[in-house]
């Protein structure tokens, strides 16, 4: 089943997030090598595609798991999760109906 991993970071975490940034991509790599991500990506801080030191306010993940537990485990286990940047996580199930 699908689930989205909705985080919001700490203020001022753009040091953080590029100090951590190669783990957790290399997380996602791992999800769409095996055929399980669906999308993910940061929220600009501001309104712009490349918010330069502004930064991001959050991220989205759309992927697959096993259960919810799952979904929570490793969202929980991210290094952004884990080093301070985001402040807030949540999980929940998700039904694609488009495309």
């Amino acid at each position: 089943m699908l689930y989205v991993i909705n985080a919001l970071d700490h203020p001022n975490s753009l040091e953080g997030r590029k100090a951590h940034r190669p783990a957790h991509l290399a997380r996602l790599t791992a999800l769409q090598d095996a055929g399980r991500l669906v999308l993910a990506g940061p929220f600009p801080a501001i309104d712009s595609e490349d918010p330069g030191e502004a930064g991001f306010s959050g991220s989205l993940i759309v992927a697959e798991f096993v259960d919810l537990a799952a979904a929570q485990a490793w969202a929980e286990a991210d290094p952004f999760r884990i080093n301070g940047i985001y402040k807030e996580v949540s999980v929940r199930p998700f039904r694609q109906t488009l495309p």
